[in-house]
């Protein structure tokens, strides 16, 4: 009797392991690269806010990356540690940070986290490695230590005030943290303008139409060595086709997409990309979504690679949702987003 007893035991240790393995992986989404240029580059997003639906954003994009252009995928989300349920307004839990030491590049779209710090060590690792970092609409102001005072990651935060790193990660590391909303706020949209001096630059390859029902944010100034590719120009409502907004708000217009290099006190050097456009709903600019590819390309060393007018067409059929405090969809889980 003893052994075919141990052999049930067996058979059901491993069923608990492939049952326990299945929902540790369930808490994120993996897209496989296809053929491509990406092929064997690993792309890591971070999502968590509570307005723009980076939720939605993060997964289209990720889609779009894997399936043209042959990157590995990886989408974290901030979600009920309980259910298992995607929610934005959960600020101090996104599971999966334990997979950032296999990412070549980190997408970062967040607002007001507060992760614990082992968590947390995981992303600032790879940021003080040099590995480059992309940060999409409220990245500026991605970060927000005020539970946990003791924290070595509170410089991180967006009003941080210490002589390391004032205005916090965004300020640092993007050039700026949260402002303004220079344009009225669901009221004036955004029409990109691309800075003519940078016309022939990668990230801008096959962009010509950008435009976004989502409003400009200010932006005080850049730092030395920052390059402006898009600038904002407010326009007077919610349509593509509306007239831009006079006066002093268009002159000058602020910038709404740049890049610029980082330098770590090692002497390494993170490739940065940032850009305030970019809740779900401005996604249905293809213009934008080639942006924003072209932006991992570049961000990545792949330049060179960059297609002149990139496959950009949707993967799912999504309809992204219009931005706003508390219209996240219920009931969402990571898995739910697999293809």
């Amino acid at each position: 009797m003893r052994q075919p007893v141990l052999s049930l035991l067996a058979v059901v240790c491993g069923l608990l392991f492939v049952s326990s393995t299945a929902l540790a992986d369930d808490r994120w989404v993996t897209y496989e690269g296809q053929e491509g240029p990406g092929k064997g580059k690993h792309i890591l997003f971070i999502a968590g806010d509570e307005e723009y639906r980076s939720e939605e954003a993060c997964p289209m994009l990720a889609q779009i990356l894997a399936k043209h252009h042959g990157f590995r995928c990886t989408v974290l989300f901030s979600q009920d540690p309980e259910s298992g349920e995607i929610d934005p307004e959960n600020q101090t839990n996104i599971p999966g940070m334990h997979l950032i030491p296999s990412a070549d590049l980190v997408v970062l779209f967040t607002r007001f986290r507060e992760l614990p710090d082992a968590d947390m060590k995981y992303f600032d690792d790879y940021f003080t490695s040099g590995k480059p970092v992309i940060g999409l609409r409220t990245a500026t102001h991605g970060f927000n230590y005020s539970r946990n005072q003791d924290s070595p990651y509170r410089k991180y935060t967006w009003t941080h005030k210490g002589p390391e790193w004032k205005g916090g990660f965004g300020k640092e590391v993007f050039g700026e943290t949260w402002y303004s909303h220079h344009g009225k706020h669901k009221s004036e949209s955004t029409r990109g303008v691309i800075n003519p001096e940078q016309k022939s630059h990668p990230i801008l390859n096959g962009v010509e139409d950008l435009w976004g029902p989502t409003d400009v944010y200010g932006i005080r100034g850049l730092p030395e060595g920052s390059t402006p590719l898009v600038y904002g120009q407010v326009l007077e409502g919610m349509e593509p086709g509306d007239k831009p907004v006079e006066g002093k708000k268009n002159d000058p217009m602020m910038p709404v997409a740049w890049t610029r290099e980082y330098q770590q006190p090692t002497g390494e050097k993170n490739r940065v990309f940032c850009t305030t456009f970019c809740s779900a709903i401005d996604l249905e600019s293809e213009d934008l979504r080639r942006m924003l590819v072209n932006g991992c390309y570049w961000a990545l060393g792949m330049e060179d690679e960059i297609p002149k007018k990139a496959n950009v067409s949707e993967v799912a059929d999504v309809e992204p949702s219009f931005y706003g405090f508390g219209k996240y969809k219920r009931g969402v889980k990571p898995a739910d987003w697999a293809w």
